[in-house]
């Protein structure tokens, strides 16, 4: 079967965006990837929409969009696996253009989150756990992943220090990312100062919601070889898996193993392995999860994921793997539609080697890891230049 290759990215300011409606926000995206890619509008034959319709006023986004896109009547469909559904549409188009049904899909993950109260939010995000057994005794997202968090510093010697040096690290990043909600570095003793949340974080151990928008553009090999010359990037490797929706029944709290089936899924598809990535995105909502991020993915052993931040691997001159150099969800936001497809745009930055003054030296294969609710979703996918 032929290769899937990335022709057009597009990506638009994440953060409280009350000058634009979803439709915009999708619009903003779309039309800079369509600028980007070698291709009238004419030949996108399908686009899938990344997003989380409870967050919206609009109930069935994906047909809206598709409408103010001009697009109609090419058809649409939405995705929804929480904060994973933007990985999700990606693995969805792949699959339609590897099938044959279509030769060029457009990707767009828009949410808009502020218009809904912190409180609003939080209900719906604790509903994403099991809510027979756990929702109903009023957990929320942070409590969730403090569980993890508490649990890796018990089996590991994890410290809080570890949590707040990805804090420090993808805010420096974000300040270099002119789409990025937060655009300016931190220091250790300030994220330290910052209020409690859910023990043991503070605020600087989370995210924060935002409004935005990302597009990609796929295409079948033969499109892509023909039209991106020697830009295409190519998607050889989609892995997806999914864990218990009650964190009671898993195994442990020190990792998500819905993501370490993922990556073997998806390196094994690509014919890599760990050591071959340069640079990946992945899903820090919390601190505690990109750490666990570094386990999980095999960028080092289990148990030594806050070593690893300590000993600055995961900046682009430490050594490991270049993680998160956008700033990730932790400086550039998190619109949960958007995410994964934002992830996205920055690997096929950093692959093309545009991203600028972010540029991880030899990029040559990245990956992204996109996590929906409390780790019963993950997608895992591997790119590669050539």
């Amino acid at each position: 079967m032929s290769r899937v290759g990335v022709i057009g990215i597009g990506h638009g300011k994440f953060g409280r965006r009350s000058d634009a409606t979803v439709q915009e926000l999708a619009f903003e995206a779309f039309r800079e990837a369509l600028h980007d890619a070698p291709i009238p509008k004419s030949e996108i034959d399908a686009t899938v929409i990344g997003a989380v319709p409870e967050y919206h006023k609009q109930r069935s986004v994906a047909g809206v969009i598709q409408e103010y896109l001009g697009l109609t009547p090419t058809p649409t469909w939405l995705t929804e696996v929480a904060c994973a559904s933007g990985s999700a549409a990606i693995r969805t188009a792949w699959m339609a253009i590897r099938s044959g049904m279509h030769k060029v899909v457009a990707v767009i993950g828009c949410q808009k989150m502020t218009e809904l109260s912190t409180p609003e939010i939080l209900a719906l995000m604790g509903r994403v756990g099991e809510v027979q057994w756990e929702s109903v005794f009023g957990t929320t997202f942070p409590a969730y992943y403090a569980m993890f968090a508490n649990a890796h510093m018990h089996s590991y010697g994890t410290t809080r220090d570890q949590l707040l040096q990805v804090a420090v690290k993808n805010h420096f990043y974000g300040a270099r990312n002119p789409n990025a909600l937060f655009q300016k570095p931190i220091t250790l003793e300030k994220a330290r100062a910052s209020e409690p949340v859910a023990s043991p974080f503070c605020v600087y151990d989370c995210c924060a919601n935002a409004d935005g928008a990302a597009c990609v553009i796929l295409a079948d090999e033969f499109r892509a070889r023909s039209l991106g010359g020697d830009r295409v990037v190519w998607l050889d490797g989609v892995g997806c898996a999914t864990a218990s929706m009650s964190v009671l029944k898993r195994p442990n709290l020190t990792g998500l193993p819905s993501a370490e089936q993922a990556a073997r899924q998806a390196y094994q598809m690509a014919e890599v392995s760990a050591r071959d990535i340069k640079v990946a995105e992945v899903h820090d909502c919390f601190t505690i999860a990109e750490i666990m991020a570094y386990e999980d993915l095999g960028f080092c052993e289990k148990g030594q994921g806050g070593r690893y931040i300590e000993e600055r691997k995961p900046y682009p001159d430490g050594g490991g793997v270049a993680v998160n150099v956008d700033g990730g969800l932790k400086a550039k936001g998190h619109p949960i539609g958007a995410t994964g497809v934002s992830m996205a745009c920055e690997i096929v930055k950093q692959l093309r080697g545009e991203a600028g003054i972010r540029q991880v030296s030899g990029a040559d294969v990245g990956l992204t890891h996109n996590v929906g609710g409390i780790g019963q979703y993950c997608f895992v996918h591997v790119f590669r230049r050539n």
